[in-house]
């Protein structure tokens, strides 16, 4: 049993990335039985899927479910989704853990422009593809894999629009024998995740959980506070590099911040209860409340 991410950013080859694995894996010597999940076959459409953050969270947990009941069928199983947030590649870093599988990571790693011209080549052929809006979204919102961390590792890096993708190629070939090898005592080029007592006996804590989405809510605001206070008009409060600025057109006091804090959070743990989990992150936490603020000053990002 394993089970395989495909990552990357909005059409850039990820479904032909997962079939011709699939393909790749059944031709193996060990003739693996694969099982794809993907957005299509809970029959909705893809923009309806990222048109806002409860729609989003909402595929995000039914994907996840599926991928829980799945892992232990004795199947390969392939996630061909986004999986931009690497709080949720975690998640799912976590379900295999628990099963004791093994895990990899399989990025598409396409520029921007070639993924915004392919979006509109499928729209012109009547495919499926993303509103112009939507599409820009989910680029901005990416989070790149990087090999260092244990749920973006090991990670196989495609480049369609550089290489194309084919059941020959190296990268290809690399995963099929990583996913199929044969593991004894003296392996150690193959690692099959083993499970923790947390993992076993509750695979996502809510506490935990909380206290990331109090603690990162709470340096926003902060952050907000503080920059507001160095005097003078703003209309952008910069949260670093790795996260997008919130936009606001007038000043914003204390009293509201607090007030859109408290619900965004009440918010969160309602549709937890239903749906995917809290995000298991600051990073995470950080970028959806941003995004929440942005929405409510009907700022750019939203």
């Amino acid at each position: 049993m394993a089970l395989v991410v495909i990552c990357g950013q909005p059409c850039s080859g990820k479904s032909i990335a997962a079939v011709t694995l699939a393909e790749a894996l059944k031709e193996s010597e060990t003739k693996q039985s694969v099982r794809i999940i993907d957005e299509a076959s809970f029959h909705l459409d893809r923009n309806q899927n990222y048109a806002n953050m409860p729609a989003e969270k909402n595929l995000r947990g039914k994907l996840r479910s599926d991928v829980d009941r799945s892992v232990s069928r004795g199947d390969i199983v392939i996630v061909d989704s986004l999986n931009s947030i690497k709080g949720y590649r975690y998640e799912l870093w976590c379900i295999a853990r628990a099963a004791g599988i093994r895990y990899c990571v399989v990025f598409c790693d396409v520029d921007e422009e070639h993924c915004r011209q392919w979006n509109k080549e499928r729209g012109d052929r009547g495919e499926a593809s993303y509103d112009d809006g939507i599409f820009e979204d989910l680029v901005r919102r990416f989070e790149k894999p990087e090999r260092r961390n244990r749920w973006d590792s090991p990670l196989f890096e495609l480049y369609p629009s550089r290489d194309g993708i084919e059941k020959a190629s190296p990268v290809i070939s690399e995963a099929v024998t990583y996913l199929t090898k044969t593991v004894d005592s003296k392996t150690q080029d193959v690692r099959i995740l083993q499970p923790s007592i947390a993992t076993q006996g509750a695979r996502f804590s809510e506490a935990n959980s909380l206290y990331e989405l109090d603690r990162a809510t709470q340096e926003v605001i902060n952050a907000v506070v503080e920059q507001q206070s160095l005097g003078g008009a703003i209309s952008r409060v910069t949260l670093g590099s790795e996260l997008p600025p919130i936009e606001i057109c007038r000043p914003v006091g204390l009293p509201e911040l607090r007030r859109l804090r408290r619900t965004f959070v009440k918010l969160m743990g309602q549709a937890s209860l239903s749906g995917p989990p809290l995000p298991t992150d600051a990073d995470s936490a950080k970028r959806r409340f941003v995004d929440y603020l942005n929405r409510e000053f009907g700022g750019s990002s939203a």
